[in-house]
């Protein structure tokens, strides 16, 4: 429940309910608009996609980079989410090789978002660098996961990991490379992954 002391509001008075549901619908529209147009998208198509007046977006974010930075929170909030919910799956292994997948095929949009973000004059070490830090740690949760199940090679450690999945992240979304390709791009990774093959016996 919103309190007046919510980071959501900024630690204002809790929003009433129609106030609440323009700003959830100005989020989703600006994730849609900037993660399509980048930094050459405005607030002002925002706000009219949004069917809501310039004056109300910029009543809940003061500036373009405030909005950003909130799309970008949520964004990462809700991969935290689905990360998070993944750990109760039954196959650990597909769990997180799927979701590797999911996010490798979700970053140009993501990518879009934080670039228009720094156009902007955003700071990137505010609320939305938390929040990648919670996206982070989830996705070595799931890694800790799969290795546990012997699903990912026991010398696969986060920051190597992570560093591949920005490295196809980003080689995916500005290379703009087909999904066959993509596809291949990741059994090929995912193959380095896997633990290697047992020693034959002599």
């Amino acid at each position: 429940m919103t309190t007046p002391d919510s980071p959501e509001n900024g630690g204002r008075r809790p929003l009433r309910a129609d106030a609440r549901t323009n700003r959830e619908r100005i989020l989703t529209v600006a994730e849609e608009v900037f993660g399509r147009g980048g930094e050459s998208a405005s607030t002002e198509e925002v706000a009219r996609l949004a069917n809501v007046g310039i004056a109300t977006v910029f009543r809940h974010f003061p500036t373009k980079a405030a909005l950003l930075e909130a799309v970008l929170v949520q964004r990462f909030d809700r991969l935290r989410a689905q990360a998070e919910a993944l750990l109760h799956a039954t196959d650990s292994g597909a769990a997180f090789f799927d979701f590797f997948r999911h996010l490798v095929a979700d970053a140009t949009g993501k990518i879009a978002i934080g670039e228009a973000l720094q156009e902007a004059g955003g700071d990137d070490s505010g609320d939305a660098a938390r929040a990648s830090d919670g996206l982070r740690r989830a996705v070595g949760a799931l890694l800790a996961q799969a290795q546990r199940a012997g699903a990912v090679r026991d010398d696969a450690e986060l920051p190597e990991v992570y560093a591949l999945l920005v490295a196809t992240s980003r080689a995916s979304a500005h290379a703009r490379i087909e999904e066959g390709v993509r596809n291949r791009m990741l059994a090929i990774v995912f193959d380095g992954l896997a633990p290697p093959p047992a020693p034959r016996r002599r």
